[in-house]
């Protein structure tokens, strides 16, 4: 695995040390970041040292902060970790004028809503959009999941020498507009898009060592697409493979049994608890694939939606870096817990 030492940005570095002050081995770190263990030293020791400046120019330049560096690093914990509503905001969506609220409420610190900009800027934040989680979920059996199922799968791989990869779809029409764009106060602008509903699928997997397979699909995806997705994985893995999935009906088509039983243990298929794709780390692909960089783009025709979204993968999957770094949302700690 390629290690990013110095390539490493500001924001992983801090990051690094967040988890590390949250009680985080060093090795555990390192491999999570995907650097080596002496880098994870220089970094704690920058720390040590210089504070978040000597980790970052976002904090050695401009104004110093009203927070110090240990509450900098919890604040930046607190609102990636919690649901505003678990702090009796009451609200789901954090905004400036409550983060500013809970810097009063932790740190007894007064500080203005452009200050709190500015704040959540040199932690590497910016506002996005949301992905939405269904309520049905059953937290007993996410726990369950997180504290024995996955452990015992990761140990029975690493015995087996077997690789872990998480896989997921996702669908997408040419229509789908995200984002923002500058325009002048008051005047809303307008960009140029078609209005046809052509759609296409795209289904990838990733393992925490940063891999990327993809394949994309166009018409109605089943479980004989899913197969041929799953054949190309194990080709290219040159292993036996254990495939971690949600409950949808093509992984557990009797067809997807019959061919996994066919592998002869090739191929094992294991399933997420019902309602939970935040424990599935490749839902951030689809993040940045469709919500960062299609939505974006405004395509014009159905090759066009094909022609972007396969260049975004490829690009994604040159990045080994940043696929680990999905692995970084707090959602997925259990996987190198």
């Amino acid at each position: 695995m390629a290690k990013k030492g110095r390539r490493a940005t500001e924001e992983e570095r801090v990051l690094a040390i967040q988890l590390i002050e949250s009680g985080r081995k060093f090795d555990d770190v390192a491999e999570i970041m995907g650097v080596g263990r002496r880098t994870v030293f220089e970094w704690w020791e920058k720390y040590r040292n210089s504070g978040l400046a000597g980790l970052s120019a976002k904090f050695a330049s401009g104004r110093p902060t009203a927070l110090s560096d240990r509450q900098m690093l919890e604040l930046r914990a607190l609102v990636t970790g919690a649901d505003p509503r678990q702090l009796s905001f009451g609200l789901a969506l954090w905004t400036r004028e409550m983060i500013r609220e809970l810097i009063w409420r932790r740190f007894r610190v007064r500080v203005s809503a452009v200050t709190v900009g500015r704040i959540l800027k040199k932690l590497g934040m910016s506002p996005q959009r949301p992905l939405y989680r269904a309520y049905q979920q059953n937290p007993e059996k996410v726990r369950e999941w997180k504290e024995k199922t996955y452990p015992a799968i990761r140990a029975e791989a690493a015995r087996g020498g077997a690789l872990i990869f998480f896989a997921d779809e996702a669908a997408v029409r040419t229509d789908f507009h995200a984002g923002t764009t500058w325009a002048p106060a008051g005047q809303t602008p307008v960009v140029r898009a078609t209005g046809e509903r052509k759609s296409i699928m795209m289904v990838s997997a990733i393992s925490p060592r940063g891999e990327l397979r993809f394949r994309i699909h166009e018409g109605s995806f089943r479980a004989e697409h899913f197969i041929e997705f799953c054949k190309q994985l194990m080709k290219d893995a040159g292993k036996e493979i254990f495939l971690i999935v949600d409950g949808s009906p093509v992984h557990t088509a009797r067809k997807t049994r019959d061919f996994v039983q066919s592998a002869h243990g090739k191929l094992r298929l294991f399933f997420l608890p019902g309602y939970s794709p935040e424990l599935n780390p490749d839902e951030w692909v689809w993040k940045n694939v469709k919500h960062d960089t299609i939505g974006r783009a405004a395509v014009l025709k159905k090759d066009d939606l094909k022609a972007v979204a396969v260049g975004a993968l490829r690009h994604l999957q040159k990045l080994p870096g940043k696929v680990r770094g999905f692995f970084a949302d707090p959602s997925l700690a259990y996987i190198s817990s």
